[in-house]
């Protein structure tokens, strides 16, 4: 039933029937009327506040990947649109459920170049380009029908961020608005079931069969495990994928672990993933039968010419293949020992990358195999997307291929507001860190008890070894001058530790762990570390 309300009301009674419980975002002149309807119904949000765009928009992003659950943020128009973002480019590239909320100039402006207040050309089209749907409301009744349709488009098919922009006179003007109609059913392309009978008879015949999985298999771990312990194909995760297959299995690989086995595979399933790096840099002159399960058909055959295309989400595709592939598949040995082997070369192989082996095993030990890792554009963070075990789905967040420097601290603070159960470490440089420390004053103020590990060596190394190593030493805009960052980090409230080794890491960990009430930062000193791009 249609009532008199605010757009600010509209929209603010609509999130919450879409059941929005929590709201990133930072309030300004053209948003007035959404805080003043946020502040009437205060008992339903928690409004997180931020100090900059880009924190809320982060924040957002890691909300979204650690609880799979749609996710609004909300900013003013302008440059408040644009300093978010790189975040929301990151969650285009992350399949972020994720909403960007934003508000715009009145009306009639719009267009006019009238020199109003954050008036920016085409902020729509902005918008249109890092989301796969956005949209202005013209009015306060349009308001909750946009804002189904937004959540409608967001979950249906490959999931990615959309947007939805609200003029200042929209949300200030009155008008007959519904906000409790249901939401229409999302989109779930058919199954073809041909297409996964087909499967089911490659994968059931193979000799040698091998799976690789992205960010969309990671609601579809157990099915996975099944597929996976019923054919003895080993699972390769980098980067997204990782989590889906639990690192103790002998089934579990890492990325770079697996290059030798492609060269054996007689067929590769790709589940939610694109497989760009096997499939533009290993494939040479052995080319093994490929079967793709995604919900996107686009991304079939971006690299390569499947055998076997299943349009569908990993959850719904694979029950049917696991059924089927009953009555295909071949008997076949225990792949332990071969596996086993495999993983402990690799291991011996890679045990060059330290000291970050070293720190990343002291996190690994000490928050639990429910603890939650978020990467970042660093040594330690490069390396741990290669040798780090991830036990469980959505315990390690990256960025990507996006690789967006500095996305890991503000992001790994709405990661820790999802999951506030399990223990949350930020592994990030201080290059990294300070693109977004000012929120460490969000931190403590809504008492987010994030661990960052800051790992400090005065410059943006990655870049000066690149400068120093394939441009002959060439080294310039790379060194840094950093603050005392304890003396900082204590300044906003937060807890500030240093530790100079693995060892004294773990010991500032438990010491974090045991903090719950505000942010930890601990600081670690260190040199230049072995690069992964030997690896690449």
């Amino acid at each position: 039933m249609s009532n008199t309300m605010t757009g600010g009301e509209a929209a603010v009674l609509s999130l919450h029937n879409l059941g929005i419980k929590t709201v990133f975002g930072l309030p300004g002149v053209q948003n007035d009327w959404l805080y003043n309807a946020f502040y009437d119904h205060r008992e339903k949000f928690r409004i997180i506040h931020t100090r900059h765009e880009q924190g809320a928009a982060y924040m957002g992003l890691g909300h979204a990947l650690a609880s799979d659950m749609p996710t609004v943020f909300n900013i003013v128009p302008g440059p408040g649109l644009l300093n978010a973002t790189a975040a929301m480019s990151t969650a285009y590239a992350l399949n972020a459920k994720l909403m960007c909320l934003t508000g715009q100039i009145t009306t009639t402006s719009i267009g006019k170049d009238w020199g109003e207040l954050h008036e920016i050309n085409g902020q729509l089209d902005i918008i249109r380009s890092l989301t796969k749907w956005a949209a202005r409301a013209n009015s306060p009744s349009e308001i909750p029908v946009l804002m189904r349709e937004a959540f409608r488009q967001m979950l249906s098919g490959r999931p990615r961020p959309v947007g939805l922009e609200i003029p200042m006179d929209v949300l200030a003007g009155k008008a007959p608005a519904d906000p409790d109609v249901n939401m229409l059913p999302v989109y779930e392309p058919p199954l073809d079931e041909e297409a996964v009978e087909a499967a089911a008879r490659l994968l059931g015949g193979s000799s040698a069969p091998l799976i690789f999985v992205g960010s969309g298999a990671q609601g579809a771990s157990a099915l996975v495990r099944r597929l996976a312990e019923t054919l003895q194909a080993p699972v390769v995760g980098y980067r997204t994928g990782m989590g889906v297959m639990d690192a103790r299995s002998y089934l579990s690989l890492h990325q770079p672990a697996a290059k030798e086995l492609w060269a054996k595979a007689d067929v590769v399933l790709a589940i939610g993933s694109n497989m760009r790096v096997p499939a533009r840099k290993w494939i040479k002159a052995h080319k093994p039968d490929i079967i793709r399960i995604d919900v996107d058909p686009t991304s079939h055959r971006k690299f390569l010419t499947p055998k076997c295309e299943i349009t569908a989400r990993a959850e719904r595709a694979l029950p049917l293949l696991l059924d089927r592939l009953e009555s295909h598949n071949i008997s076949r040995a225990s792949r332990e020992m071969e596996l086993s082997e495999v993983k402990a070369a690799w291991a011996k192989r890679s045990a060059v990358l330290e000291p970050q082996i070293s720190y990343l095993t002291a996190i690994r030990e000490e928050i639990g195999e429910d603890g939650i890792l978020v990467d970042e554009l660093t040594q330690v963070g490069f390396a741990s997307r290669i040798v780090y075990p991830v036990y469980k789905p959505r315990t390690f967040i990256s960025t990507g291929y996006q690789g967006t420097l500095g996305y890991g601290f503000p992001t790994a603070l709405g990661v820790k507001v999802a999951r506030s159960d399990v223990p949350v470490v930020s592994v990030t440089g201080d290059g990294g860190f300070m693109f977004a420390v000012q929120e460490l004053a969000t931190a403590v103020q809504h008492k987010i008890p994030l661990i960052v590990l800051l790992f400090n060596n005065n410059r943006f190394g990655n870049v000066q070894q690149m400068q120093i190593n394939d441009y002959g030493g060439r080294v310039i805009a790379s060194d840094l001058h950093n603050p005392n960052f304890c003396r900082m980090v204590e300044s906003f409230g937060a807890q500030a530790l240093r530790a100079d080794a693995p060892d004294a890491v773990r010991v500032a960990l438990r010491r974090a762990i045991a903090t719950t009430d505000v942010p930890t930062v601990i600081e670690v000193q260190v040199g230049d570390m072995p690069s992964v791009d030997q690896f690449r």
